[in-house]
C-alpha cells in the first residue's frame, strides 16, 4: 500500500485507528470456546473474523501481534496467515501490520522480509533497530511495503536505553530516527512511538517531521489521544493509533463483536474531531 492510498483511506473514513489483533484465547468469550472445543485454530479464526468484520467500518488498519499466534505452533501460524488472507480478501483497503519486531544480520533479515512480505502479504512489519543499518535495509525495497522501526516505546524499560543521552545531549531514540531516516524515505518507513509519552511527540516531530508514526498505548495503557494528536499530527495526519485490548475485549459475552464495534466507533468519532482540528485532510 502506498502512502497516498493510506492517506486517502484515512481522509475518506475520518479515522486513523489501527485495531490490534492481540488474540489471546484465555480472554475469548465462552461462546467462541464452546464452539471451537480444543481446536485453537478454529477459535482464533472465529474470533478474528467476527472482530474484523465488526470493526472494519471504523478503522483503517489491523495489527496482529505475531506472538499470540506463534505460541500455538503450526496451527497458530496457519491462523495468522489465514487472518491476513481474510482481511485482504474482505477488507482490501485496510493496512495490515505484522507486529513481529524482527531484526537480525542481513541474510536473516532478508528471510524474515520474504516471510512477512511475500508469504503473508503484510503491508508493514515492525523492526528492531538495535543491530543497525544492515539489519534493517533488507526489509526495504519491497514494492508498497513498509518498515515500522521501533523508536520510543511506552514500556517502563524504555528508559534503560532509549532516553540515554550522549555527550552532546542527543537521546538514543533521536539518534535512531535521524540515522534511519537516511536509509529510507517517509514513503517506506514509519516509527513506533508510545502514546504514553505525550509532549515528547514534539521532539519526535523535530526528528521526523513527515513520517507516519504507529502509536500504541491508547486505551488500556492510558495514553492520551488528544495529546498524541496535538503534538504528533501532521497536515496529512501522519498517525496510525493502535488500540487492542480496549476494543477486542470490550465484552466477554455473545455480544463481543458488537461491543468491539461500538468501542472502535467511539474512538473513530474522537479521531474525526482531531483530524478537523489538527490536520488538513
Amino acid at each position: 500500500m502506498t502512502r497516498k492510498e493510506l492517506i486517502d483511506h484515512i481522509g475518506e473514513k475520518r479515522s486513523f485507528l489501527c485495531v490490534g489483533l492481540d488474540t489471546d484465547i484465555r480472554k475469548f468469550p465462552p461462546c467462541i470456546l464452546e464452539k471451537a472445543g480444543d481446536n485453537a485454530y478454529e477459535a482464533i479464526m472465529a474470533f478474528n473474523k467476527a472482530i474484523v468484520d465488526a470493526t472494519a467500518p471504523y478503522c483503517v488498519a489491523y495489527k496482529p501481534n505475531t506472538a499470540f499466534y506463534e505460541a500455538f505452533g503450526t496451527e497458530g501460524w496457519r491462523a495468522l496467515a489465514d487472518t491476513f488472507a481474510y482481511i485482504r480478501a474482505n477488507h482490501p483497503r485496510h493496512f495490515i501490520i505484522a507486529d513481529a519486531k524482527r531484526g537480525d544480520i542481513g541474510n536473516t533479515s532478508a528471510m524474515y522480509a520474504r516471510a512477512f512480505f511475500n508469504d503473508l502479504d503484510a503491508d508493514a512489519l515492525t523492526v528492531a533497530p538495535y543491530m543497525g543499518s544492515d539489519s534493517v535495509k533488507p526489509f526495504l525495497g519491497f514494492d508498497g511495503k513498509w518498515v515500522i522501526l521501533l523508536a520510543l516505546t511506552s514500556n517502563p524499560g524504555s528508559m534503560d536505553f532509549q532516553l540515554t543521552e550522549d555527550k552532546d545531549g542527543s537521546r538514543l531514540f533521536e539518534k535512531v530516527i535521524r540515522e534511519s531516516s537516511t536509509w529510507a524515505t517517509p514513503e517506506e518507513m514509519m516509527y513506533v512511538v508510545g502514546a504514553t509519552r505525550g509532549e515528547m511527540f514534539r521532539d519526535i516531530r523535530r526528528c521526523a517531521p513527515d513520517s507516519f508514526l504507529l502509536v500504541p498505548g491508547v486505551g488500556a495503557q492510558g495514553g492520551s489521544l488528544e495529546e498524541v494528536c496535538r503534538y504528533g499530527m501532521t497536515d496529512d495526519c501522519g498517525l496510525l493509533v493502535n488500540s487492542s485490548r480496549a476494543i477486542i475485549y470490550a465484552s466477554s459475552g455473545e455480544d463481543f463483536a458488537q461491543a468491539a464495534a461500538e468501542a472502535a466507533k467511539a474512538v473513530a468519532g474522537q479521531m474525526a474531531d482531531f483530524l478537523g482540528t489538527y490536520s488538513k485532510i
